[in-house]
């Protein structure tokens, strides 16, 4: 039985370990000349940069590839003692350690906050995970053996305990008084490009994921997952093609036939896209305008991003791996992103320096800053001007929070915007996560991981369910195997 993956991005890959362990003879076709997808590296010079995601939680879905497998663990991380700094406009400084009692003792001295109220709402986060993991995030929704479980049952009674009715925002705003409190938990909304006014509160999970199961660094930068788990799928038999859009998905009726790449068909009995599901409806199978699921596929999209990869000619002690440089009017970003389909003038800026952890990412003396800000989605704004601006913006900004000319600073420099990361990795709009959260059940509504029209055609990766970001993006090529039968 032969499969194929449209697609080597992480949920691609790991769709293809699973399908491999199975049985089936997996074959992978990848447009660019490397694995990854949104998970890749860049190198300026002396500086070596993770060119997408950052942010590492829920290892144990890449632990469960190398088990599944029945391989020796190659993949090494460590968990960090602190999750992220944050520095607010106000002057504050707080530390968000993993470790619960010192982030306490942190809210306790640097806040307003009663700690107590910061617990419960864990408590809560907590809460919302447990009801909604093993039915939301593991499974698909749109089999009916999910709802003849035992879990899935005592979930539906506790439906209202998810919060979904009010906005992340009002929730928070609930839980806290001091505003700065309210704007830390507000930013989880931006893990899965939303807005925390409009997102659900049900999104307070996030928070969980990170505090209670931690946030970790892999031993070689976050690229070091992608090539891992490449090695990983070689292993059992994956074969990977680079430099190889496929052009086009072949029926057979309502049966997938394969695909064809530079003229060629390749026949499969089975084939999964991790090409974003506009792009797979509106180029591969462009041909089959009657398949497009129309209401999905104008769903709003998430936001996109900003990023600077700067080579700093210095180090900065008082900065992490993670750093969050907050707006002084976290609404008016909003609305600017959102409403106006802009960039706020004091945005939030997010700093991310591997080589605190990874000392070779950067000559000695040195950082390699990942600058990001969230932005919205390509629309056709005037992204020139709208860079050139951001970046003096986010310059100054720097340079003010921590007394120093960053700019006088800068060795190398590289930029990414919603153009080139839809050009590049094929994210419709350059949307980092598919469609956004914005709407009370919208992450319920994404795209399945099956289609209900063409047998044997899937879907994995962050545009369909479960959603964006790495551990999402890896239970999606879990849900694949699972409906997928030998």
């Amino acid at each position: 039985m032969k499969a194929i993956i449209i697609g080597a991005g992480i949920a691609g890959i790991a769709t293809a370990i699973r399908l491999a362990v199975k049985g089936y003879d997996v074959e992978v076709f990848e447009a660019n000349s490397y694995a990854g997808g949104k998970l890749s590296e860049i190198h300026l010079g002396e500086y070596r940069f993770d060119a997408g995601p950052s942010l590492f939680t829920m290892p144990q879905y890449v632990d469960e590839l190398f088990e599944l497998a029945g391989k020796a663990q190659q993949f090494k991380y460590h968990k960090l003692d602190i999750n992220c700094q944050y520095f607010y406009e106000d002057g504050t400084t707080l530390t968000a350690y993993a470790d619960e009692v010192k982030f306490m003792k942190e809210v306790a001295e640097f806040t307003d906050e009663d700690p107590a109220n910061v617990m419960r709402y864990f408590k809560n986060s907590r809460n919302i995970y447990h009801i909604t993991n093993h039915v939301f995030l593991e499974r698909s929704l749109r089999r009916l053996k999910t709802y003849l479980r035992w879990d899935t049952v005592k979930s539906i009674f506790r439906f209202g305990q998810i919060d979904a009715f009010r906005s992340m925002h009002q929730a928070n705003v609930d839980f806290f008084k001091d505003k700065r409190m309210v704007q830390f938990f507000d930013r989880y909304a931006t893990y899965n490009g939303s807005n925390p006014y409009q997102a659900p509160a049900t999104l307070n999970v996030i928070p969980h994921l990170e505090q209670h199961f931690g946030a970790y660094f892999p031993e070689g930068g976050m690229y070091s997952i992608t090539t891992s788990l490449v090695e990983l799928a070689k292993s059992v038999g994956v074969r990977f093609n680079y430099n190889s859009p496929v052009d086009e998905i072949v029926l057979n009726g309502l049966k997938v036939k394969g695909v064809k790449v530079r003229g060629e068909l390749h026949v499969a009995n089975v084939v999964v896209s991790n090409m974003d599901v506009w792009f797979t409806y509106n180029k591969l199978l462009k041909s089959y305008p009657k398949l497009q699921p129309k209401k999905i596929l104008k769903q709003e999209r998430s936001s996109s991003a900003l990023i600077f990869y700067w080579g700093i000619g210095k180090g900065f002690a008082e900065l992490d791996l993670h750093n969050i440089f907050f707006s002084a009017d976290y609404q008016a970003e909003f609305n600017a992103i959102w409403k106006e389909r802009g960039i706020y003038h004091d945005p939030t800026v997010y700093v991310n320096i591997s080589s605190k952890f990874k000392p070779d990412d950067a000559p000695a003396g040195c950082e390699n800053w990942f600058v990001m800000i969230n932005v919205p989605a390509n629309m056709g704004q005037d992204w020139d001007a709208l860079i050139a601006e951001a970046r003096k913006n986010i310059l100054n900004k720097l340079s003010q929070r921590l007394g120093e000319d960053i700019g006088s600073l800068i060795r190398c420099e590289s930029v990414l915007d919603p153009r080139a990361i839809e050009r590049i990795t094929s994210s419709y709009q350059g949307s980092i996560y598919g469609t956004s959260s914005n709407g009370q059940f919208a992450a319920f509504l994404r795209h399945a991981n099956r289609s209900p029209k063409v047998k044997d055609l899937y879907f994995c990766g962050g545009s369909v369910h479960p959603g964006g970001g790495i551990p999402l993006a890896l239970l999606s090529g879990k849900i694949v195997s699972d409906w997928v039968d030998m």
